[in-house]
């Protein structure tokens, strides 16, 4: 599965090279994406990644410049401005290939169903762990509009332990299997194992979901690339089982921009093709309620790194935090106010377990921001 076009070799070197890993560069808009092209753009970048010459070019092009409290440069600029110092200055390609994605116009939403072959998952753990049951039920939300179905045989809630590749395998191959029969599905395996993934895309799966983004298991990033399979890389702080341990960021969204980018890259080099590759920001994944708010409202600045975003706050604590409703599975309403919220800051996928409830938020935020109606 292609998630978007992102561009030919030498756009996509650009934007992950050594100099992009370097400028932690983001792209600073009012809030909604795409970021309107006719606006100042605001873009954050270390001046120590680059040459005296370098730096000075840019900040003679910019209308304001500053610096921030952690260190970084603040450039204020008019993208026709940007654009004309990008024939000069391998910086200023850098940043515009950030400006160009963070303001291109946002693909369609995609519905990622959420299907948990597991005994204790957070939201419905034990609900789908019959094979049978779990068929079913990823039928059911292909009826109801689902684009993906996302098939995880390991759980990853706050403190879960890890379980074996064999007992993964065993509780996620009949179902992927079962679906991919079914010629209806693009199925995707929630896996950090190399050994797991492989036997998935064996059985029908199209994309391999990693909440490690290729860490846990340093054979998974080859294995997506040899077989061309879609690649959902994530940010999580520490592992399941201690993740939310007092999770502390100094800048929560520039070390989660850093680490998408770092992995991003990771997948790149390893060859995946880039535009296989979708980035998740991991709400809830070693984050306080803080840093999830931070992260929600920083999307259109995830967005500029250059790939499509997976959301994934459905049903999460979190949410439960701001309307007061403890148990997960009646956080219904919460999850459709996060999913359209999410579409209308830049994320594309949503990762959900409520298929239906999804589809309504998002036809409902699309036709309020874009004048669509279904």
């Amino acid at each position: 599965m292609r998630f978007s076009g992102q561009g030919g070799a030498a756009e996509v070197e650009a934007r992950l090279g050594p100099l992009a890993c370097a400028l932690e560069a983001r792209v600073e808009g009012r809030g909604a994406a795409p970021i309107p092209r006719a606006e100042r753009v605001r873009l954050l970048f270390a001046p120590a990644a680059l040459s005296e010459s370098e730096f000075e070019l840019l900040r003679l092009a910019g209308t304001e410049v500053g610096t921030t409290s952690c260190g970084l440069a603040r450039l204020t600029l008019e993208p026709a401005r940007l654009m004309e110092l990008t024939e000069r200055s391998p910086a200023a390609r850098c940043l515009s290939a950030a400006l160009d994605a963070a303001t291109a116009p946002l693909a369609p939403p995609r519905v990622m169903g959420i299907l948990n072959v597991t005994p204790d998952s957070f939201s419905d753990g034990g609900a789908w762990l019959d094979p049978g049951r779990a068929l079913e039920q990823g039928r059911a939300m292909l009826a109801a509009g689902a684009d993906l179905l996302d098939v995880g045989g390991e759980s990853s809630r706050p403190g879960s332990q890890p379980i074996s590749a064999e007992l993964e395998s065993e509780r996620v191959l009949p179902v992927i299997a079962g679906l991919a029969r079914d010629g209806r599905a693009t199925v995707s395996v929630d896996t950090t194992k190399a050994s797991v993934a492989r036997a998935a895309l064996d059985a029908g799966a199209s994309i391999v979901n990693d909440v490690s983004a290729g860490r846990h298991d340093p054979e998974l990033l080859a294995l997506v690339a040899e077989r061309g399979a879609g690649l959902i890389l994530m940010h999580m702080q520490g592992t399941p089982h201690d993740m939310q341990r007092a999770p502390r960021y100094a800048d929560v969204v520039r070390e989660v921009a850093r680490h998408l980018r770092e992995r991003a890259r990771a997948a790149w080099l390893a060859g995946v093709e880039p535009e296989r590759i979708a980035l998740d920001p991991g709400l809830g994944f070693g984050k306080s309620l803080a840093h999830n708010l931070e992260l929600m409202r920083a999307l259109p600045e995830l967005r500029s790194l250059g790939f499509p975003l997976c959301l994934g706050a459905s049903r999460k604590s979190f949410l439960g935090r701001l309307s007061g409703e403890e148990v997960a599975a009646r956080r219904g309403s919460e999850t459709s106010a996060a999913v359209a919220l999410g579409a209308f800051l830049g994320a594309e996928i949503h990762r959900v377990h409520d298929v239906a409830a999804a589809r309504a938020a998002l036809s409902v935020a699309r036709a309020l921001t874009n004048g669509e109606s279904p």
